[in-house]
């Protein structure tokens, strides 16, 4: 029996039951495929869950979303996270709506806005079953052990994709993809794999070998480097300054109190203060760690204040309704 149908066989046996996926026989919902896909980019399957339901509820359709505004989107997206993927997908949608078709193929969807290789060939296997397999880390894991390849990653990806391209999908290539998918959430885990309810187990050559918990090989990560820089507080009686960041850059579009530059240096003047969890923030961003001291002004007057255009006070109560980052929800939570 081959890998194929041995997964296959599985799949339609312990398929997860989750939102945006169709049911046996149905056909995919291609805006639902295509939102998770995106959601689903550096997040967890739990999280998203929640996520994709409110969207779903609040704009049922591609052409609801394409006309939400941006802001919106961004406070519905609060805490997911890596928000650039809520600008590229407004953007995408947008750009299919004024082309009124749907991009159908892994070479169509890979120019869109926030789409990887990844990430076009699962909408385009599981959309339209075309017969490409997406490499995620779930995949990259599966295959490095049932074909025993102990390329350390990253370079292992490369290998991984032409082994994919070498086999194919075969049929069902939607149901094969997530059938992976599956396979590496519940039974090829990270860590303490289930060898023995895998499928794939007698053609595993990791398990034959007993190498499958040590792969995929990984190189030690790089040490993550370490910004500082403060936060303001500006308090008008009940109202305080926030203000909008620009439209490029990390959090991107989003309100905030104002900020000075965040600085990378390990001469940094005070440094020591930055330890202390009394009025400083610590967030961790995915390529560097960041420090904020909080700094509280009160001004007596509104009227004394020059706001630059992108700033505007706003009441403590009504601070919530903006889309705010989780960086700077900390930040609110001090004062």
């Amino acid at each position: 029996m081959k890998m194929h149908d041995k997964l296959l066989a599985w799949y339609d046996k312990n398929r997860r039951t989750l939102p945006w996926r169709a049911l046996p026989g149905e056909a995919a919902n291609p805006y639902y495929v295509y939102l998770s896909e995106i959601m689903l980019q550096q997040t967890t399957v739990p999280t998203v869950i929640n996520y994709f339901n409110r969207f779903i509820e609040k704009w049922p359709t591609i052409e609801a979303f394409s006309r939400a505004s941006l802001d919106d989107i961004l406070m519905e997206w609060q805490g997911l996270g890596y928000y650039s993927r809520a600008r590229n997908l407004k953007l995408a949608m947008e750009q299919i709506i004024v082309q009124n078709t749907f991009p159908q193929s892994h070479a169509a969807l890979i120019h869109y806005p926030g789409i990887g290789d990844y990430t076009s060939k699962a909408i385009a296997s599981i959309c339209f079953d075309e017969p490409v397999v997406p490499v995620d880390g779930n995949v990259i894991r599966v295959f490095s052990r049932v074909f025993n390849i102990s390329t350390p990653l990253p370079a292992l990806k490369k290998d991984i994709v032409n082994k994919t391209e070498e086999l194919g999908s075969g049929e069902r290539a939607g149901d094969f993809a997530q059938a992976l998918m599956d396979l590496g959430s519940a039974i090829c885990k990270p860590k303490a794999p289930k060898c023995d309810e895998c499928p794939l187990s007698s053609l595993c050559e990791g398990y034959q070998q007993n190498t499958c918990h040590t792969l995929p090989v990984r190189l030690a990560k790089a040490k993550k480097s370490v910004r500082y820089g403060a936060a303001y507080i500006i308090q008008a009686k009940d109202q305080i300054v926030i203000e909008k960041r620009s439209e490029k850059g990390l959090l991107a579009n989003l309100w905030g109190v104002p900020t000075s530059k965040w600085i990378q240096c390990d001469n940094l003047p005070h440094k020591r203060e930055y330890g202390s969890t009394n009025r400083v923030v610590k967030h961790v961003f995915t390529h560097f760690t960041l420090y904020l001291k909080v700094h509280y002004i009160s001004i007596f007057s509104c009227e004394s204040l020059l706001l630059k255009n992108n700033q505007q006070l706003v009441s403590l109560d009504k601070v919530q309704n903006y889309a705010l980052s989780t960086l700077m929800k900390k930040v609110l939570h001090c004062s």
